[in-house]
C-alpha cells in the first residue's frame, strides 16, 4: 500500500462526512475505498495531515476524542447529535462573530470562539 493512497482514501471520507470524524469514524470510511487500511495508520497520517495543515483538529466540549476534519477556508460551527453521536458541519452565519476583537467586562479580550449545538438531528428526529 503506498502512503499517497492512503492519504487520499483518508482525506476522501473527511471530504464525504457531513462533519469532523473521531479517527475510528475516518478508518471506517477510508477502508471502504481502500481495503486493508489500519487504524494506527489513520492515526499516524492524521497527524501528518494536521502538521501540514491539509486537516483541522476539531476538539468538542463534552468529548475527549479529536475529530478531523478538511481545512476549510471559512469559519463555522457545529451541531452535535445526542441520538446517534454524528457531528455536523453548520453552514449558516456566525451569531457571535461580532464578539471577535471585543474586550468583555473584566478586561478579558476576545481573539477567536467555536460553537457547538447540541440536539436531535433530522435523520434521529424522524425515527
Amino acid at each position: 500500500m503506498h502512503k499517497t493512497s492512503q492519504r487520499r482514501a483518508i482525506l476522501r471520507a473527511l471530504e464525504e462526512a457531513p462533519g469532523p470524524l473521531t479517527p475510528h469514524e475516518v478508518f471506517e470510511s477510508a477502508s471502504r475505498h481502500h481495503p486493508g487500511l489500519g487504524l494506527a495508520t489513520v492515526y499516524r497520517n492524521l497527524g501528518v495531515l494536521a502538521e501540514r495543515g491539509a486537516v483541522t483538529t476539531v476538539h468538542l466540549p463534552n468529548e475527549s476524542t479529536t475529530r478531523y476534519e478538511p481545512k476549510r477556508a471559512s469559519h463555522h460551527h457545529h451541531f452535535s447529535c445526542e441520538e446517534c453521536g454524528r457531528v455536523y458541519e453548520l453552514d449558516a452565519t456566525c451569531p457571535v462573530a461580532v464578539l471577535e476583537g471585543a474586550t468583555l467586562p473584566g478586561g478579558f479580550r476576545v481573539r477567536d470562539h467555536s460553537l457547538t449545538l447540541y440536539g436531535c438531528c433530522p435523520d434521529c428526529a424522524a425515527s
